[in-house]
């Protein structure tokens, strides 16, 4: 494939959904390119906004949140592996907003509860906070909810 038709597939990839320019890098790959080349199509997709890193961060972030019900250790995991700049992660994390990140930490607590067994309460707790912190959320914040769900 020539440059021009690679830089065109390259566009419709990024069109169809944010990517981060790692994942465009590995696409990158396959093609029959030198290294000037594919640096070359990464700063054209940069310069015409189809590659945006704070945006796909963003993006990110919050559908790994609303979909999936991850928390911010997970999601600060992950984007670390797609190696996203520390400043985009922290502005992706920064678009979940507090309220509904605490609401949404209080359901999963209560719905794993309830479905939830174990021979004692210690060990439910155990569960449950397993489970949250498996889901990316912080320590401190389960035990925090779990403790103010115990005294309700």
């Amino acid at each position: 494939m020539t440059y021009n038709q690679v830089l065109e597939k390259l566009k419709h990839f990024c069109a169809y959904q944010e990517r981060c320019q790692h994942e465009v890098l590995q696409k990158l790959w396959g093609y029959n390119l030198d290294e000037h080349e594919r640096l070359n199509i990464i700063a054209q997709l940069i310069s015409e906004n189809y590659l945006n890193e704070e945006r796909f961060a963003i993006a990110f972030s919050e559908g790994k949140f609303r979909i999936k019900k991850w928390g911010r250790n997970k999601i600060k995991m992950k984007l670390k592996e797609k190696k996203v700049s520390p400043y985009c992660i922290q502005k992706g994390l920064e678009a979940i907003e507090e309220e509904e990140y605490n609401s949404v930490l209080q359901s999963l607590i209560i719905t794993k509860l309830d479905t939830t067994k174990a021979s004692s309460v210690y060990q439910k707790k155990q569960k449950v906070a397993l489970h949250c912190y498996q889901k990316g959320y912080e320590t401190d914040l389960i035990w925090e909810v779990i403790n103010r769900l115990n005294q309700e």
